[in-house]
């Protein structure tokens, strides 16, 4: 919107590029945050107020996140996209607190290296596809875990070896009696 300059402690905005600033940063304010700051009226000192405030955010999320990474293994969670959930949730805060993510420790430190011990040869197969990418693998292990859902659902609504009964077509006939 052209308003960043607004926002410096010394800049040449006009009083209507400041107004339509502050309309702008208190219309996403939290609710209790436009009541403490309803007598500012310049955007630079709101801004230097709000800064002030968060700025140390980075410093309160990093030991917890680096923690949660730390802890993140493939084999806790039931469906792969509950692991993909939180897999982008903690890069997403370790890359907010200046933390690089390479798509190499995706794959491999962190989802390859966790696989539950019993799906070793599962483990290996999906290695020996060498993907680049980590969202190719999820891709991959997605697709894999709908297959397996439905072909478990079709296992389970008739045992093994067990025929489809035959279709029974029904006759109407008259009853003259």
């Amino acid at each position: 919107m052209g308003l960043t300059d607004t926002i410096k402690e010394i800049n040449n905005a006009t009083s209507q590029e400041k107004a339509k600033t502050m309309i702008f940063l208190r219309r996403y304010l939290d609710e209790s945050l436009k009541y403490e700051y309803l007598t500012t009226k310049d955007p630079s000192a709101l801004w230097k107020d709000l800064k002030e405030r968060y700025d140390h955010q980075k410093d309160v999320v990093l030991p917890a996140t680096r923690d949660e990474w730390n802890g993140l293994r493939f084999q806790d969670f039931r469906k792969v996209n509950d692991y993909n959930s939180a897999m982008f949730r903690i890069v997403s805060q370790l890359k907010f607190c200046g933390q690089k993510i390479t798509e190499e420790e995706m794959l491999e430190k962190k989802t390859y290296s966790t696989f539950h011990a019993s799906n070793l040869t599962l483990q290996q197969q999906y290695r020996m596809r060498n993907f680049k990418k980590y969202s190719e693998l999820i891709t991959c292990l997605l697709v894999a875990e709908k297959n397996n859902e439905l072909l478990m659902k079709n296992h389970q609504s008739r045992p093994t070896g067990s025929m489809a009964l035959p279709e029974v077509n029904a006759t109407n006939y008259n009853n003259y009696g």
